[in-house]
């Protein structure tokens, strides 16, 4: 699962017009932005990649169909019907008759040009500001042909971040256990696929248990927990060559182990004679050290995006809590203090937010907090709904929801979804078989 680099990113205009478009990016899918994205033309004369790809002029349909869909998902956009376009993509593309996109109704739009030079894919798009009648953005990608629908994500990041002012997370993957089978005998195995759900690849067999995969954010590895003969151990899993090695056996119950900031240590909760406490190991020396010391139990960390600080869970209140503390471990301080018990937390890459699950009165939230504990809102209740992972740029969550058995312990499933920050656009992931435990990787053009 080798990702491809692309060659060449080339900026083939910069435009220095003010723009009247502005995308209200703090209210969700209240007011959402009308947008045309007209297919990406292309040279008739162009012959087939090999027999198992598109012809080049299906190709540009195809990778202005991502784009439609992966702004459209946001809830931040309102892709336009093609039926009403009035201009043809090739002249579109070169001079917009920016009239016909007004009568439309359109505010932004999308052309684009795909062809094939020495062997290689070009694609080029713009962006137009249709009210004002300026370019707003316009690059040209070479990459290899079968590289395709990468060149829709990264159009769709470009976009987004010139009309929201924030990063897109659209050229990313999202790796998750992949479950099957009835609720007491589940086989569980690791998946991937791109965060449309689109490229997905099985990493293990299923034979072992598997539990919490987590991405490097500075580079395509996973961690994750899996059990060998019973024995619980920290796997890591390098995507791109497909090798895995052992972190380590570990006395008792190991649970969560995630990434640092830079790559370079995982942090993780050990349980022994019915205690847990949080430890790091240092990935390069194979070096663990301590960071907390206390007769309850203290799990699920996670570090903040400069790496200054861990949040983690605790019952040493009495019942489970968010807890913030230095990444040494001193200077403990609980921060959750409202109705109900609190796990999972997970800190925001943008730094300003904890992520969290909540449990009261039965039912489970997803919910966000800032740093110190306050302005704690609820963003989704459900049956059983847990494990936030942030999307790359702080703007949305996904998480796994089950559902419950009915009298003769049937209709059990687990699904992936997603929610905005401010709490609308609430969607289910799309996946081939019923999914927990997803977390969602950095930007892969980054």
């Amino acid at each position: 699962m080798k990702i491809i680099k692309f060659l060449i990113i080339i900026l083939i205009f910069q435009s220095k017009a003010y723009a009247l478009i502005e995308v209200d990016i703090t209210r969700g899918n209240l007011n959402p932005l009308p947008l045309a994205v007209s297919p990406l033309y292309s040279d008739k004369n162009s012959n087939l990649f090999s027999k198992k790809t598109l012809k080049i002029d299906e190709l540009g349909s195809e990778i202005s169909l991502i784009v439609e869909r992966n702004l459209k998902q946001t809830g931040l956009f309102n892709p336009l019907s093609k039926d009403a376009f009035l201009q043809k993509p090739d002249i579109a593309h070169l001079k917009p008759r920016f009239e016909d996109w007004n009568l439309i109704k359109a505010q932004a739009l999308i052309t684009g040009k795909v062809e094939v030079v020495e062997g290689k894919l070009r694609v080029e798009f713009r962006l137009w500001d249709v009210l004002a009648a300026k370019e707003m953005l316009a690059l040209a990608f070479t990459t290899v042909p079968t590289n395709w629908r990468r060149v829709g994500h990264i159009i769709s990041d470009k976009v987004y971040q010139r009309l929201t002012g924030e990063k897109g997370y659209f050229d990313t993957r999202i790796i998750y256990v992949s479950e099957e089978g009835p609720k007491t005998k589940r086989i569980k195995k690791l998946a991937i696929m791109d965060q449309d759900g689109f490229n997905l690849k099985y990493l293990t067999l299923g034979n072992e248990l598997v539990l919490t995969p987590r991405f490097n954010p500075t580079s395509q590895m996973v961690t994750y927990l899996s059990y060998f003969k019973n024995l619980p151990r920290v796997y890591l899993l390098d995507i791109e060559t497909g090798v895995q090695e052992v972190v380590g056996d570990f006395p008792g119950m190991t649970f969560a182990p995630r990434f640092s900031p830079d790559g370079k240590k995982i942090i993780m909760s050990f349980a022994t004679g019915g205690n847990s406490d949080i430890y790091t190991m240092d990935l390069e020396n194979r070096v663990v050290e301590r960071i907390t010391n206390h007769p309850s139990i203290d799990t699920s960390p996670s570090y903040s995006p400069d790496g200054k600080y861990i949040c983690f869970n605790s019952d040493r209140s009495g019942y489970q809590q968010i807890y913030v503390m230095k990444s040494d471990g001193s200077n403990v301080k609980r921060i959750s203090f409202g109705n109900g018990l609190y796990g999972t937390p997970v800190w925001s890459p943008r730094g300003d937010l904890i992520a969290f699950t909540k449990l009261h009165k039965g039912k489970f939230y997803i919910g966000v907090m800032r740093t110190d504990g306050k302005g704690e809102r609820l963003l989704t209740e459900n049956y059983y709904q847990e494990a936030p992972s942030w999307s790359p740029n702080g703007r949305v969550l996904i998480f796994y929801r089950e559902t419950k058995t009915d009298e003769k312990g049937e209709g059990f499933s687990a699904k992936l979804w997603s929610i905005d920050l401010t709490g609308y656009n609430e969607r289910q992931v799309i996946t081939k078989t019923d999914a927990s435990d997803p977390s969602w990787s950095s930007l892969l053009s980054n």
